[in-house]
């Protein structure tokens, strides 16, 4: 068991460390005064039942410092059951912009995320497509810094970093601090060439790059993934033609769950695609994160029974602690919330269990999202 869990804490800290030199490695993007955007761009917002959100994302997008002329939104409604569709059509009768809302009814069998994102890459005019959702805010910079690192860089490709905002209670901010460990990781992982993650409220790509790849084809039977999956496959096909906007002019800001069950239901989605990762360098991350949290959860008992000595016990936590706290600096600090590193401490305490918790919950590929019972195939 001792020798199992140093040679799982060792592999984490590997994986871990090498991206802390990375990302400090990666390079910051930033367009400068005298840049003139020319790109073609097309926001996808897939939505279902952000009545409460979705005007604060269109006023966000009307105020962008991004010529109208080269910009429309699409907002594909996926069965909103509360009064989303109206006030879009609402806000676009006034709006500056070209809005043009799409509704899954209208065409028969498409439901779920996926559908919504692949509709609005089919019908979409623009050349680079920007993919956030309705419940996000964005800076009036955001699309300027994306066309700038696309005309400079050439990727098919772009992740972006995401954060959380109003955040007042102590959940919310431990959920701050581990949603950036994420967006850290991958973020660095496309540093050092082996992509694993990203998220869907903040990320583009080439319009043709998704016909190019197949789309969706060979994970359709599982309702997320329509961000990770396309990564994967984009490196795949296009090794080097991913890349991470590293702009904090580019944070899009979402809100944390306000609840424990929604939390969970939350991550239990995601982690509900590691079983269908294709990846093997992917995998294997997967697999030696989940099984040093499940080591280090075994490792409760047997230091109440006696089988394992304290002193290991605490020099086990101490290193993943230390090695984690170290990482997380470094991208707390480039997302502006570096006073919320300390809520580390709180957060050591639930974090092992709660990743045996939903990683194992994740392989049932069952759960609750926005309504629905949701099971994959």
């Amino acid at each position: 068991m001792i020798w199992l869990l140093a040679v799982a804490l060792l592999s984490y800290a590997w994986i871990i460390l090498r991206r802390w030199g990375a990302w400090q490695d990666l390079p910051v993007s930033d367009a400068p005064d005298t840049y003139i955007p020319d790109v073609r761009l097309s926001v996808i917002i897939p939505v279902r039942n952000e009545a409460r959100n979705i005007l604060l994302l269109l006023q966000d997008l009307e105020a962008q410092q991004y010529p109208k002329e080269l910009l429309e939104v699409l907002v594909v409604d996926d069965h909103s059951e509360d009064n989303t569709v109206e006030l879009v059509n609402e806000y676009k009768a006034g709006s500056t912009m070209s809005i043009r809302l799409l509704q899954l009814k209208d065409y028969p069998a498409m439901q779920l995320k996926k559908a919504g994102v692949q509709k609005g890459v089919e019908l979409a005019q623009g050349e680079l497509l920007v993919f956030t959702d309705g419940d996000c805010r964005v800076g009036p910079e955001w699309l300027r810094q994306y066309a700038y690192v696309y005309r400079m860089q050439q990727p098919y490709f772009i992740s972006g970093p995401v954060s959380f905002h109003q955040t007042n209670s102590t959940f919310e901010k431990m959920q701050l601090v581990e949603f950036s460990s994420l967006i850290g990781i991958g973020g660095a992982s496309i540093g050092v060439g082996e992509p694993n993650m990203c998220n869907g409220a903040n990320l583009a790509y080439r319009k043709d790059i998704f016909d190019s790849v197949a789309g969706f084809a060979g994970n359709e039977g599982i309702a997320s993934g329509d961000d990770e999956f396309l990564l994967h496959k984009v490196h795949e096909q296009y090794p080097g033609r991913v890349t991470f906007l590293k702009n904090s002019k580019a944070i899009v800001y979402t809100a944390a769950c306000k609840t424990l069950i929604s939390f969970v239901y939350q991550r239990v989605r995601w982690a509900s695609k590691w079983k269908s990762y294709q990846s093997i360098p992917v995998q294997l991350i997967a697999v030696v994160v989940f099984l040093v949290n499940f080591l280090l959860f075994l490792t409760i008992p047997l230091v109440i029974t006696g089988s394992l000595s304290l002193w290991v016990f605490i020099g086990a936590y101490v290193a993943k602690f230390a090695v984690d706290f170290l990482f997380l600096k470094r991208v707390l600090g480039f997302l502006g919330k570096r006073r919320y590193l300390w809520y580390m401490l709180p957060l050591q305490l639930v974090y092992v269990p709660y990743v045996v918790f939903t990683g194992t919950c994740g392989l049932l590929g069952r759960y609750r999202w926005k309504g629905r019972i949701i099971r994959n195939s």
